[in-house]
């Protein structure tokens, strides 16, 4: 392994794993296609522009963002200490002056002697129409190589990214449906199965099959029961509901791979009831009878405490994807750790080709970073960063690959990029990718503080 390391982008994550890396006193080459490209989000020239809002959120430790930064603080992260150096009045949030902290991110890479920054965009060999550098060259040299090209990969690196992990692992668009905590359920309501097994056998005794169905394996689906009046209540909402407005870069792509379910409702009232939500092959156990419509809710990691809403893929806006889901019998006070999204997002399926340090499973030489992998915010993004840094500086000095404590939030996020599940979409930090306290607190405040003060004893440890 050449200790020399090439990272391809310049934003959040590149410019956090760079500074680390360079601090520890090895030589990186820094890849910024700006200024002599743009992609369609972008219009900065300098370093770690930040695209949309200027709010890294809360500071609260009880806030899951809140506490991905303190741990980002007390590892000594670069971008968190310049955020909080070019903060603006935000209440308890952490908001920045944007141009200001892009301008001081860049000031710093710039300054900082084992950083070579080459201002070029880098492609594939595969791609006839490119002549610049290639990523296969790169690879090929030795260097370790970071790929952080944020969610709008160019067209040419995306061709040399397929042909890396695999067409299959690569997906344009960020479609995805919204995702609860298991725990404000209302199980009165809810109830385990698959479809077709719930159904009653003719000479099966009801309560014995009301306790079987109860306690089927928790991996099968929860389903939610509508009846008529529930479902067409619902279903007036939904096609009255306001939508994000999309950019134009998102706009003629974004329905190809899915449909929103607001647009499938628009078709017809009963479109749902013959689609997502059909009630074939359930009865309800609270009466015997098969729903007018269910809702499924599928787990969504190992552990078992977070679900996603099944055929909810969405581009409500927040507001209205949190009152229609507190719509849904059995969901009146859930509570939504990742709301729906549909925008332009290129991301790989990481559960099958990274590990928990981001490196890729199948070359060692070889870290993803940022957006790319999965993780969704700003701050996730820097803390993929600091994970990618302090892997590569720890094979550099013959100690091997590592993963940060599960208990922490950095640790969870990583973990949650490389665990399998059977259906994949991005992940910010939140509180319901944390292992629950070993005493269980019913107060919600309370909880998270819990869960931050454990997470910040373990911070420090691997």
């Amino acid at each position: 392994m050449n200790k020399k390391v090439s990272i391809i982008g310049g934003g959040l994550a590149g410019t956090e794993a760079a500074y680390k890396i360079a601090k520890a006193g090895y030589k990186v080459d820094l890849y910024e296609m700006k200024p002599v490209k743009f992609s369609p989000a972008h219009s900065n020239k300098d370093l770690a522009e930040i695209v949309c809002s200027n709010s890294f959120k809360s500071n609260l430790l009880t806030n899951a963002c809140g506490l991905l930064k303190e741990e980002l603080r007390r590892l000594d992260s670069l971008l968190i200490n310049i955020a909080d150096e070019c903060s603006v009045p935000a209440g308890q949030a952490l908001a920045v002056d944007r141009e200001l902290f892009s301008r001081r991110v860049t000031e710093i890479i710039e300054n900082e002697d084992n950083i070579n920054i080459i201002k070029c965009e880098v492609g594939s060999k595969h791609d006839s129409y490119f002549s610049g550098v290639c990523i296969e060259d790169l690879i090929d040299s030795g260097d370790v190589v970071v790929i952080a090209t944020g969610p709008l990969t160019s067209d040419s690196l995306f061709i040399g990214i397929s042909n890396l992990i695999s067409q299959d692992s690569l997906y344009f668009f960020d479609a995805a449906a919204p995702i609860i905590d298991k725990s404000s359920i209302d199980f009165n309501v809810a109830f385990y199965g698959n479809r077709y097994d719930q159904e009653r056998g003719k000479d099966e005794n009801y309560d014995l099959w009301i306790e079987r169905i109860n306690n089927i394996d928790e991996k099968s689906y929860i389903n939610l029961p509508m009846n008529e009046e529930e479902y067409e209540k619902f279903v007036f909402e939904l096609v009255n509901s306001d939508v994000v407005n999309l950019h134009e870069f998102e706009k003629g792509e974004i329905f190809e791979g899915c449909m929103p379910i607001e647009v499938m409702a628009s078709r017809g009232k009963d479109t749902l009831r013959f689609g997502p939500l059909k009630p074939v092959g359930f009865d309800d156990p609270r009466t015997g009878r098969r729903p007018y419509a269910v809702v499924q809710l599928r787990q969504d990691n190992f552990e078992g405490n977070l679900y996603n809403i099944v055929g909810f893929q969405t581009n409500l806006k927040y507001g209205e994807q949190k009152r229609l889901i507190q719509m849904i019998p059995g969901l009146n006070n859930v509570d939504i750790v990742k709301y729906g999204v549909m925008h332009r997002n290129t991301f790989i399926n990481s559960p099958k080709l990274l590990n928990g340090s981001y490196n890729l499973r199948s070359n060692n030489n070889i870290y993803f970073a940022g957006q790319i992998t999965g993780v969704e915010g700003y701050v996730e993004s820097i803390s993929s960063g600091m994970v990618v840094a302090n892997n590569i500086i720890s094979c550099f000095n013959g100690n091997g690959n590592f993963e940060y404590n599960k208990d922490t939030m950095i640790g969870a996020l990583a973990r949650y990029i490389s665990t399998d599940r059977e259906v994949f979409q991005p992940m910010n930090a939140n509180f319901g990718i944390l292992d629950p306290l070993d005493k269980k607190i019913r107060d919600k405040k309370l909880k998270y503080q819990k869960l931050s003060e454990r997470s910040l004893i373990n911070v420090m440890k691997k």
